[in-house]
């Protein structure tokens, strides 16, 4: 929506605004009164964005944010848990139960849900996302869920939005060097992510080495599912920390659910903490599908199957948050939205205030993540900001009020300070 030029140039203002200094490239430069890591006064709007601050209300009305960045999600399988009556169970039963909802996946299937959930991540306020997509690597080629998804892309561009589509393959196959290298240039061709999924296969080394070589090879970010599950003995992670290091890979990693580092002896958990930010590994912890798969035995969980968020935080490694899978074998409720995703990692992960704290888990970290430029909210232009009639971060993620475009919101009836 085109921005009424004369508000922008007259300088508009918005009073009664909380802005998160954790999301500001000049926190002390902005202005306003510091409060529980939020900025809170008067905003000032400029050709770039957020210009500054200047004194307002005692209790915010609004909180200006960058674009959401959502860097795990499955619009291959979304919305597809009404087909599945069978679905519960472990890991390993929901991807049964999915293999035999795949009958169904005609080209007018996945166009109307996929599509429903790029909607719906749009909707939310996401700028950029990353969705998996199952490539069987037996194939003669591309699944027709990639296809789609590469289509896709176009019209998220045309929304101002960044779809990046990943390979979800299993690692054994992409040990084979025909194999791996016709994906590869596939994905290459078609702007995508290098990913696969890495468990307890027989020639895991093999295949994540030969997806580092691929991706050097061809300029490709990587993208692994790694260590799905609660044993300890399940050291995927490792291989890849071995990998990027022998390799000297530059390229960005984004490393996915890396459940088994919660049954890990602490000098591991410091060794592969270590490893990654040394790497530069990025890590996606993936609340709703974990704590719905893992830990799973005759009675209630007790364990609640996510990674070690703050001990890899703590040594440095930068850990985001993703949505996974909404309503389907592997998650069967759920929404495309990192707020009600970075909510239930507050939750399940023991995230405590201030909020505005967390909030770069789903926006400027998670960007840089996926291999993108961060976002802050003193230098995006208008149009990758976002505004929610709301008072605080609480508020944002207890579902108080969505967040809309900025643009929409000065062209509207605009308060002015």
């Amino acid at each position: 929506m085109k921005i009424q030029e004369s508000a922008v140039e007259q300088g508009a203002k918005i009073a009664g605004v909380a802005v998160p200094e954790t999301l500001l490239a000049r926190p002390e430069a902005f202005g306003g009164e510091s409060r529980a890591r939020c900025r809170i006064g008067t905003v000032q709007i400029g050709a770039r964005g957020a210009a500054g601050m200047g004194p307002g209300p005692a209790e915010p009305r609004h909180l200006i944010l960058p674009r959401f960045a959502e860097p795990h999600v499955h619009l291959d399988k979304c919305h597809t848990i009404g087909r599945c009556p069978d679905a519960g169970g472990d890991l390993a039963a929901a991807a049964a139960a999915q293999r035999r909802d795949k009958a169904l996946w005609t080209r007018e299937d996945l166009e109307t849900r996929m599509r429903r959930g790029l909607e719906e991540l749009i909707a939310a306020g996401c700028g950029a996302i990353r969705t998996h997509i199952d490539w069987e690597a037996r194939d003669p080629g591309p699944p027709l869920a990639w296809e789609i998804a590469v289509e896709l892309v176009g019209e998220a561009a045309a929304q101002g939005v960044t779809l990046q589509p990943a390979t979800l393959t299993g690692i054994d196959d992409m040990a084979d060097p025909a194999r791996a290298e016709a994906i590869a240039r596939r994905v290459a061709r078609d702007g995508g992510v290098l990913g696969g999924f890495v468990l307890t296969h027989a020639h895991r080394r093999e295949g994540i080495r030969q997806l580092f070589a691929l991706a050097d090879r061809f300029g490709l970010a990587l993208d692994f599912h790694v260590d799905e599950g609660l044993d300890p003995e399940l050291c995927g992670i490792d291989l890849i920390i071995e990998a990027a290091r022998d390799m000297r890979h530059e390229g960005p990693v984004l490393c996915g659910h890396l459940c088994s580092l919660a049954g890990r002896p602490a000098q591991d958990v410091a060794r592969v903490a270590d490893g990654l930010a040394e790497a530069g590994i990025a890590v996606v912890t993936l609340p709703a599908t974990n704590l719905y798969l893992q830990g799973r035995g005759s009675g209630t969980p007790r364990k609640r199957g996510l990674t070690r968020v703050h001990e890899l935080a703590a040594r440095g490694v930068s850990v985001v948050v993703g949505t996974d899978n909404v309503r389907d074998a592997f998650c069967p409720i759920g929404q495309h939205d990192p707020c009600h995703s970075l909510a239930l990692a507050v939750l399940a992960a023991h995230l405590d205030p201030p909020f505005a704290h967390h909030l770069p888990m789903i926006t400027t970290a998670a960007r840089k993540a996926l291999g993108l430029a961060p976002e802050m909210i003193d230098t995006a232009p208008i149009d990758q900001l976002l505004i929610a009639d709301v008072p605080d971060v609480a508020a944002l993620l207890s579902g108080g009020s969505a967040p809309r475009p900025l643009s929409e919101f000065l062209n509207g009836d605009l308060p002015h300070g």
